[in-house]
Formats: C-alpha cells, structure tokens, sequence
C-alpha cells in the first residue's frame, strides 16, 4: 500500500486528469448507457420460457404479456344476451380492432362463451393481446389508441373500462422520474450527512468520489451492454449503491486522515498513514462486496448475471477512485478543506466509547438479548411467498382497478386476467379444452376460433385458474395444469405465472452453490485481513443474521401489509418478488460486511498495539461507531430514494436493502458484534498455524502492552483492563 500511495502522491496530475477524462465520458454517454439497457427476463432452456417465445414468435403476442382486459358493467336490466347490447358491443369490439391492428380478439360476442360474462349477464369482458413492443410497457403504444379509440363508446349507455394486470402495473408509472432525479434525492440526503460528519469543505470530497465512481461505473456498463443484455435494474444499484459504497470508502481515509492530523501529523505522513490502515480496509471491503455480487453470475440466468456483472463493477470504481483520487486531494487541498473548521479535530467518539464500555461489561446480558430480538425478526421469513402480486394489491383507487376488482367480484374467473396458454397441434384441441377443463382448481378452458388464435398448424388454448394465479391455491393449479398438459403430444404451457414458477426453480435451485461460493471466499479474504478465524466465522453469522431479520420486516410489510400503505401508498403484495430475495442478499452482504471490516480492522489494529481484547474493542468502536452510523445514513437514504420508483419489484428491493443497513449498523454491528468479540476474547485472535501458512499471512506484530504472552495468549479481563 505505501508503494502505492507514493505513486499516486508522485503523480498527481496523471491520476486528477485520468478520473477527469473517465467522468466526462461517462457523463456524456450515460444516456446512451440507459437507453442500451435490457427489460428482458429471459429464462433460456426453461420450459414455460420456451413455450412463451414460440407463441410470441408464432402469434407476435401473448406469450408471458397478460392480456388487456376491455370490461363493461351494464345497467340493471341488461344483459350480454341482449341483441342491442350484443351489437354495440360487437361496434365497441370492431373499434378495438382497427385501434390496434393484428390484436389476438376473444370476447362473448364472437365466442358465445358465458365464461366472458357473470351468471346474472351484467358484467362482461373482452379478451385483448396486443402486438408487444420490447421495452419496460409491452403495451406503452396500445394503450392510448385503445384509450382514445374507446374514449366516447358506451354499451347500454355503460363504459368500457381498460384493465389487465399491464395497466395495473404501468399504473402510476408516469411519477418514475429517472434515475438522475433519485441520485439527486439521495445526493442531497448524503450530504446533509457530510456536512454534520464534518462542519467543513472536507464534506465535498466524498460526494465528488461518488461522482466519479458513478459515472466511471456507468462507462463500463456502456462497454458491458454491447457483450450482452443488461438489466434496466443495474441503472439504479449503480446510481444510488454507488453513492453510498464511493462514500463510505472515501468517508473512512478522510476520517482517518482527519484524525492523524489531529495527533499532530504532517499532511503528508497523515495521508500515507490513513492510505496504509482505511486505505486496506477499503480495498478489503471492496473485494468484499465485488465477490458478494460476483456470485450472481453462477446463477443461470442472464438478467441476473447482468446484474452481478453490473453491480460489481460499483465496489471496483468505488476502490480504484477512493485509493487513488482522495490521496490526491487530501496532499495537495486538504487543510484547506477543513475550512471554516480550522483546527483538526479528533474522530474517537465519546459516545461510542460510552455505549461501548456499557456493552463490554455487559457483554453476555448484550449478546443473549440482541440475539433474541434479531430472531423474532427473522421469525417472519418463515411464512415467506415467492411470487406476484395478489390482485387484492392493486385495491380499486384507479378506474382499472375498480374495474378489475368488479369484475372479479360479480363472478368471472380470477385467472382471466393472468391466462395460462397451452400452445398445442391443432389436431390435439378437443383433447386438451376437455382433458384441461377437468383439472381440479381450472374454472374454464376455451379455444376461440377467430383470427389470431390459430397459426399453421398450431392452435392456441386458454386455461383460466378459478384462483388468482398469483395466490397459493392458484400456484397450485397452474402446476396441476402443467402436469396434465406433458400428457398432451406437442402440447406447450405458457403464460406469465408458469414463467414465474420456472424463474423461481432457476433462481432457487443454484442457490447452495451461491451461498457456498460466497461463504467460502468471504472467511478466506476475512481470514487474512483480519487474521484470525474466529472473527469471519462470526462475520459470517452475524451478516446473515442480521440480512434475515431485514427480509422478515420485509415480509411483515410487502406479504403481511403491515405498513406498505403508511410508507409507500400501496396496498402489500401478498408475496415477495422471486428474484429480490436473491439480488437483496448479495448486496446486503457484501455492503454489510463493509461495516464489519471496518470496525474489526479498527479493533485488529488496537488489539496489535497492547494485546487486551475489552480495550481493543471500546476503541474500534470509539473510532468507528460514528463513521459506521453516518455511512448507513447515506446508504439508507440512498434507498429510500430507490424505493421511490413506481415498480412495486424495486419498491421492495429497497425496502429489503434500506433495512438491512439499518438493522446492521444499529444493533449488529456496534451492538452484538462487540459483546459477542468481547465473550470470544482471546480466541478472536487465534489462526491456525496450517490456515496462516495457506493464507500466506504476514508476521503479526504485537505491541508492548502484550508483553511476553505472545499473540495467541491469555489476555487481561476486562476487570483488569479497566484497573490499568
């Protein structure tokens, strides 16, 4: 590290107009960097996907795009049957038709099937699949001819309302400001952080790293998006994840600097010192995360492989620009950035020193109590769904929702809103609606004969769930359906709910081979940095303990509604996304391990200097304590930006995300995590001889106060600790 440092400091120039030229690149091409970036989900090699595509290829629509539902609720009297209202709504229909061309049509009117109307007749529906157009609305150009089509039709002097899970989800969508506006949101959050942190100049220099990284971060994405698909996702993990991981790691070299210089350093030792102790903590915890996300890519599927590629680049540039800019900038600014605070003041926090003397003296009463409170968090995660939003979700604010939810309640199939489709040989059609039709939990099975539904040979079959496919009992019969459907020669069950259920099998089924790839990388980079073995084992616990008890609060909220509509307007989900459990812990794991190598370098380093385990703790703590807690701030409003996006999937990402930094910074990190090393004591610090020579440790060196004992001794309790 300190040949290092003394390269960048020698060249100051080179590395100021490097991170120059690399800003204004990526400045200049981040919106060509966004508009290359992929809505695609694709699930290659699984069978619902495949089955999915064919029909899109054959049909050019449907597929895993539910329909669009054109609903009508007469008045009292009327009735679908009715000859005049079957011929305003043929009129209503035909509209439909030219509004958006080469639409696949199903309705009462050219079917005859009281599956499209509810037992009394007053509420009916059409069937709609427009063409899909690649992007984040399938239906962003049918959607305003339909409206503007249907705007003046009445049937029976009734409307025809647009509903479809579609519109529901695109509903609220205009109030997505853009992924600028939610880095300007968390931009200022961070820096009313920095500039308490510091009273001084000196709060600019993070937020100019976080600059740089993000958009470094975001010329490399450019460069990665034109070797493959990339998840619209990364655009926001890059922004807002970035401005708080660049923070971080800049926040601690300045920090240590600062407190350098109040021990009466010179500038320039106090910049190699901060680079040669914060400095490796932050390369360390780069390694950290880059690895956490890394393992997103032995998951086989390319959005989410996207988004480990992407997010990993987030901690590279956050390193690269930490370790080279900041140097830079504290040697040839940084007294005077301490401006209008001249004199430097000390980090070691009263405080934290406080708080963590009170849990070393309590360390078992600390450790037995938080641990309790972190698994009645976690209890929750025990109901967990993986899925969909129920319909229940989208409530009956808007007119689509009114319309859905009226629909659904007069009696019409729950499933009709999210079809499954059975591609099948047009030979097999009456075997499969009868075969179908019997499966338990199906309401109606039907094979319209109008155009659109038949291509070549093949001929398309909708199979309605008498339960909301995204609900348990729903699920359940989607599988049966499959099930039945293997029996059926050439037959290919498709639909938006049985491409759910593959993703889940996908992302799930390599889920051991995540965990393990991170756990064992993770304890050996710990191992070393930290020397020890003890200390990443626990690390390892604690991180996932602590990102458990954030995906039970998220349960609670998302599944159970306890809050979704006092914090973000929406109703709960009733389920959590499939993929955000899996995208959530890896960037929790890796940004909560962050703060854990903070803190344990602290008190590795105390440790070295006099051998005494309690002392060792309350001063890691003393120094970090406050950084760890400003850091989670800016993390954490960070995202609750993110949260502001109208996409109920990323709504509860960064929910997960938001709190798990709290709950870890809170009460794991500077809570159980002392009292747990100060239980450990000497054991903390012990490593192997095998482990040591594989690992290729440095020599530890020991302070005066360890005396003869040697590293791995006895050390003093903390009765004698406090006496000395």
């Amino acid at each position: 590290m300190n040949r290092w440092t003394g390269w960048v400091l020698r060249h100051p120039a080179l590395v100021t107009v490097a991170w120059l030229v690399v800003t204004l690149a990526g400045g200049a091409l981040a919106p060509t960097t966004i508009d290359r970036l992929s809505y695609e989900f694709g699930l290659p090699g699984q069978p619902a996907y495949e089955a999915n595509r064919a029909i899109n290829e054959q049909y050019r629509t449907g597929g895993s795009v539910d329909p669009i539902l054109l609903v009508v609720e007469l008045p009292e009297g009327s009735s679908v049957e009715d000859p005049a209202v079957a011929t305003e709504l043929a009129a209503a229909l035909e509209r439909t038709a030219q509004a958006v061309p080469g639409a696949r049509l199903a309705s009462f009117v050219d079917t005859g099937d009281e599956a499209f109307a509810s037992d009394d007749g007053r509420w009916t529906f059409a069937l709609v699949y427009p063409e899909v157009v690649p992007g984040p609305d399938p239906y962003a150009a049918t959607l305003p001819a339909l409206e503007g089509a249907l705007a003046d039709v009445a049937v029976a002097g009734a409307p025809v309302e647009i509903t479809g899970i579609s519109v529901l989800s695109e509903d609220g969508a205009s109030g997505d400001r853009g992924v600028l506006i939610e880095t300007i949101l968390g931009g200022v959050g961070a820096m009313v952080v920095l500039a308490l942190v510091f009273g001084s100049l000196l709060a600019f220099v993070p937020l100019l790293v976080a600059t740089v990284s993000i958009l470094g971060t975001f010329l490399c994405l450019l460069a990665l998006t034109s070797a493959l698909d990339v998840s619209f996702v990364v655009q926001y993990l890059a922004a807002l994840i970035g401005l708080g991981v660049a923070i971080d790691y800049s926040l601690l070299i300045v920090m240590r600097w600062r407190e350098e210089r109040s021990h009466g350093a010179e500038n320039g030792d106090a910049v190699r010192i901060a680079m040669a102790t914060a400095g490796r903590s932050v390369i360390f915890s780069g390694i950290t995360v880059a690895v956490s996300l890394a393992a997103l890519i032995a998951i086989p599927l390319p959005f989410l492989r996207s988004i480990g590629l992407g997010g990993l680049l987030i901690p590279v540039l956050s390193v690269a620009v930490s370790i080279s800019l900041v140097p830079v900038i504290l040697d040839k600014l940084g007294p005077r950035l301490q401006w209008p605070r001249r004199t430097p003041t000390d980090p070691r926090s009263r405080r934290w020193a406080a708080i963590a003397t009170a849990v070393v003296r309590h360390r078992a009463v600390v450790a037995i109590g938080a641990t309790v409170f972190m698994l009645l968090l976690v209890a929750p995660v025990l109901g967990l769904r993986l899925g969909s939003a129920d319909l229940e979700t989208y409530g009956t604010d808007s007119r689509a929702g009114a319309a859905a939810q009226g629909l659904v309640g007069s009696g019409a199939a729950p499933g009709a809103l999210r079809p499954i489709e059975v591609l099948v040989p047009a030979s097999e059609v009456g075997g499969t609606v009868t075969g179908l039709g019997e499966v338990s939990g199906v309401a109606h099975t039907l094979a319209p004969e109008s155009d659109g539904w038949r291509a070549g040979d093949t001929v398309l079959v909708q199979v309605w769930t008498a339960d909301d496919p995204a609900s348990a009992e729903g699920a359940a019969t989607v599988s049966r359906v499959r099930d039945a459907a293997a029996t059926i020669p050439g037959a290919k069950v498709g639909g938006s709910r049985a491409e759910e259920s593959d993703l889940r099998s996908a992302v799930y089924g390599s889920m051991p081979l995540v965990l393990t790839l991170i756990m064992i990388v993770t304890f050996l980079l710990l191992a070393r940095a930290l020397r020890s073995l003890w200390l990443p084992i626990k690390a390892l616990a604690l991180n996932v303990l602590s990102i458990g008890a954030a995906f039970g609060l998220t349960v609670l909220i998302w599944q159970g509604g306890y809050g979704s509509q006092l914090l973000f307007g929406s109703e709960p989900a009733g389920a959590v996304t499939v993929w955000v459990p899996v995208a959530a812990f890896a960037f929790l794991f890796g940004l909560s391990m962050d703060y854990e190598v903070f803190i344990l370098t602290r008190m590795r380093e105390a440790y070295d200097q006099h051998g005494s385990t309690p002392r060792a703790v309350v001063e890691g703590i003393a120094h970090t304590g406050r950084l760890v807690t400003s850091a989670a701030l800016i993390l954490f409003l960070a995202f609750v930006a993110l949260s502001t996006i109208p996409s109920v999937d990323v709504k509860i990402l960064a929910t997960a995300l938001a709190l798990g930094i709290a709950i870890d910074a809170l009460v794991v990190r500077t809570v159980l995590a002392p009292a747990l090393v100060s239980l450990f004591d000497r054991w903390n610090w012990w490593l192997p001889p095998w482990l040591e020579r594989l690992l290729r440790v440095p020599p530890q060196q020991t302070g005066s106060a360890a005396g003869s004992h040697g590293a791995n001794s006895g050390r003093r309790s903390l009765s004698e600790a406090d006496a000395g």
